[in-house]
């Protein structure tokens, strides 16, 4: 399969789209489909559709559609969903609690190995079978068990510094859910900043636009 390195940033982000949609549609029993259905379904057009895929090589065929296990297949395939990937938790808090037991990592190709806090009442325990140590214990940890992403849950005041180690441990990737930016320009760790006010405001925009065209009629 051919596959283009220089992918835009805007196709990486449909592509857990058409994962979750094509997955949806396998769950209803939906064997093949074409590019316009499946525009149609997820509010793109057929265009689109096939030129973001032919970004990674031909999947269908013309006037025969795509089979949609086979879709769903190469795009997990793209996505590393079957590469073995691990996670932790760091700041097992409100939040880091809520990921833990309602995020299901299994299902996006992540095995979630443990989380780290510094909060005694939290040390020595698990949440929904995760053990849960205390921060000091990460490099540690981290040396005898190679993880793919740490999740970072911390306070804003240490999400740098938490972020650092992490890195200097060897993990790959960051996924920083402490509502400010953080970044390690001497490294090639990857870092995906998760801004929930981002998305809110999104929304704020689009309801307040639709409120302004209400008020013109």
């Amino acid at each position: 399969m051919k596959r283009n390195s220089r992918v835009s940033t805007a196709v990486i982000r449909r592509l857990p789209r058409y994962y979750r949609h094509l997955a949806e549609l396998q769950r209803k029993g939906v064997v093949r489909i074409s590019s316009s259905a499946l525009g149609k379904s997820m509010g793109l057009t057929a265009s689109q559709i096939r030129q973001d895929l032919f970004c990674f090589g031909g999947f269908g065929q013309q006037g025969y559609g795509y089979k949609v296990d086979s879709l769903k297949e190469e795009i997990g395939e793209i996505l590393g969903i079957n590469r073995g990937h691990t996670v932790v938790v760091v700041g097992a808090g409100n939040l880091g609690r809520a990921l833990i037991e309602n995020f299901r990592f299994s299902s996006n190709g992540f095995e979630l190995l443990a989380a780290f806090d510094v909060q005694e009442k939290m040390v020595g325990s698990t949440i929904t079978g995760i053990p849960v140590y205390h921060a000091d214990q990460l490099e540690a940890f981290l040396a005898e068990h190679p993880v793919s992403v740490g999740l970072l849950t911390v306070p804003i005041s240490v999400a740098q510094c938490m972020g650092e180690r992490l890195v200097s441990s060897g993990v790959k990737g960051i996924w920083n859910f402490t509502n400010s930016e953080i970044s390690f320009p001497d490294s090639d760790v990857v870092v995906e900043n998760v801004h929930f006010s981002d998305s809110l405001l999104a929304l704020s925009y689009m309801i307040s636009q639709r409120e302004a065209q209400e008020e013109t009629v």
